[in-house]
């Protein structure tokens, strides 16, 4: 299928790897020029050819300051994916976070976006555009836990939504992509959220990782793997979606089994 992306321009945050890395692939093989802006810089995303820009999200001042040499390196933006999202996920429950982590989480997974979209739709309202949130299911399910990552992803779901209402008529769709366990950092990582997972219940991390989609009812019976999460975000920012907005798209195996 032919997305009608070439020659478009296109702000890509948390790029440096997982889903961010493989939606830089994905865009950039579109013939989309890429902003990736990450903290750090990896040989991955040095070889996409994006231009590659490095800023903490997390703060007012990087957000804004990434999205000015993001539309000054592609003369503009024509489209947004608010990746950037983790930090520090804890596997206790309530009481076990502090006020500084709620900050710290929300900061990351929700107010970078507010503040980069802030930034960016100046630009995308010139031309019209599209802007994909990468939020989770854990938005939908709260009470899984962890409970202040989800709080903050069901913010950025809400965001969406609100966007999406606000500015359709002045042309720039908004929708929302909710993956389930994908094989990324945070369920990979020793010191991620899976990691902590498997250290909690006395397991070993590989072998904990393998009864992941059996223990939440994952009908595919696997991880999704970036790439495909990666495939509906760069769907959903082309015209072939240009009646889709306001829309959260679950891609998690079958995991939410509700309507």
């Amino acid at each position: 299928m032919d997305l009608r992306l070439s020659g478009k321009t296109a702000l890509v945050t948390g790029a440096s790897r997982g889903i961010g890395l493989a939606t830089v692939r994905a865009l950039t093989a579109e013939g989309v020029r890429v902003a990736a802006v990450s903290r750090t810089v990896t040989p991955e995303i040095g070889d996409t050819g994006a231009t590659v820009l490095t800023a903490d999200l997390a703060t007012p001042d990087g957000a804004a300051d990434a999205v000015r040499r993001a539309v000054a390196a592609l003369g503009g933006l024509d489209l947004l994916v608010n990746n950037v999202g983790g930090g520090d996920v804890k596997v206790g429950g309530f009481l076990s976070s502090d006020e500084e982590h709620w900050r710290g989480t929300f900061d990351v997974n929700l107010f970078s976006a507010v503040r980069v979209t802030r930034a960016a739709l100046p630009s995308l309202l010139e031309g019209g555009g599209a802007i994909v949130n990468v939020s989770s299911i854990g938005a939908r399910l709260p009470g899984a836990g962890p409970i202040a990552y989800n709080v903050a992803k069901a913010g950025l779901t809400a965001f969406g939504k609100a966007l999406a209402e606000e500015f359709g008529p002045r042309g720039v769709r908004v929708n929302t992509v909710s993956p389930g366990p994908v094989r990324t950092a945070i369920w990979e990582a020793p010191d991620g959220f899976g990691g902590k997972l498997a250290a909690a219940v006395g397991a070993e991390h590989a072998a904990f990782l393998e009864q992941v989609p059996a223990m939440m009812g994952m009908t595919t019976g696997r991880i999704t793997e970036p790439e495909e999460v990666a495939a509906l975000v760069a769907f959903l920012l082309s015209d072939v979606a240009a009646s889709v907005t306001g829309s959260d798209h679950l891609i998690d195996g079958g995991a939410v089994k509700t309507v």
